[in-house]
């Protein structure tokens, strides 16, 4: 039991340790594509600490749910990047690791983050959290409609299970789980507020989303929210890696060396899809707001169309 749960801890360190470093790593993987010398790959760690260590600003007319909304945001973020299988699968935890618990556990994480970007009152606050729901009332049924095809091919939404039967290797190449894929990318580059949705590093009113919702946070606040903001990235490139490529993933009980070769398949594969993310965003532009809706909703289609065809086919 002790050995169980010293395995589930070092997960939830892994994902807590891991997540700025993703972040650090696109944002240096950018700049040296585009010719740039850049910020270090653990500029982020700097950033954290920094803010940390400052003094805290709230406004006036902040409520306690200003306050307490960043804790809350975090703590579900990482709870459910901890549930993802990383390095390995049947982990003591691993019967709550479940694809409908970890989307609620997001939605909770945006509901949260809209409550406190109204609560102040500003004219920023209220654009960001406009757009921010816009774009989830598209987002979440895309998501729902990736869980359902995985479950029907797989049989269930555990994430461990999932990952075991995607490595028996009896599922094969689907159409249906192409589509899947491709949706769940889309719907990654919308939560992340990543290009072409949104752009971290702008702070333009009439293009930031997530970042008009955080202006008024300073210090502690701001730090939590980067980090799981990072932890949310950090989650989908998990998700990605455990429901489409689960190579290397260590069965539950095996050795150390099994559980040494899960972590560093894991990391070559986290390495890969940030280095892929890095390349996407310098060869696309920001679109529109007004033209996202459209974005997300080709992800509800193949989302739809992937589930329509598991019913007509189950072989497809």
């Amino acid at each position: 039991m002790i050995a169980a749960l010293a395995l589930q801890g070092a997960q939830m360190a892994l994902v807590l340790l891991l997540a700025p470093l993703l972040t650090g790593f696109v944002r240096t993987a950018k700049a040296r594509l585009l010719r740039r010398r850049g910020p270090s790959p653990i500029q982020p760690y700097r950033d954290l600490r920094r803010l940390f260590g400052k003094e805290a600003i709230v406004a006036d007319s902040a409520s306690w749910l200003f306050r307490a909304a960043p804790y809350l945001i975090f703590a579900a973020t990482w709870v459910a990047a901890a549930l993802v299988p990383s390095f390995a699968t049947g982990l003591i935890f691993s019967w709550s690791g479940d694809l409908i618990v970890i989307t609620a556990l997001l939605g909770l994480a945006r509901f949260a983050q809209a409550l406190a970007g109204l609560d102040v009152g500003t004219s920023f606050g209220g654009i960001g959290t406009s757009r921010d729901v816009m774009i989830a009332a598209m987002a979440e049924p895309a998501l729902i409609m990736v869980v359902f095809i995985i479950a029907l091919v797989a049989g269930s939404t555990q994430l461990s299970a999932i990952a075991e039967t995607m490595l028996a290797g009896g599922i094969g190449l689907r159409v249906s789980l192409a589509m899947a894929l491709i949706a769940l990318v889309i719907v990654a580059l919308a939560e992340c507020a990543r290009i072409p949705v949104d752009n971290p590093a702008t702070h333009l009113e009439l293009t930031m989303v997530h970042e008009a919702m955080v202006l008024e946070y300073s210090a502690r606040h701001l730090a939590m929210i980067d980090l799981a903001a990072a932890i949310k990235l950090l989650l989908y490139a998990s998700l990605l890696s455990c429901l489409f490529v689960p190579i290397g993933l260590a069965p539950g009980g095996s050795g150390i060396l099994a559980l040494l070769a899960g972590l560093a398949a894991y990391l070559v594969k986290i390495a890969a899809l940030g280095a892929m993310l890095a390349v996407f965003e310098i060869s696309i532009a920001k679109m529109r707001v007004f033209r996202v809706p459209g974005f997300l909703g080709a992800a509800l289609m193949l989302g739809l169309l992937g589930t329509i065809l598991l019913f007509v086919s189950r072989s497809l």
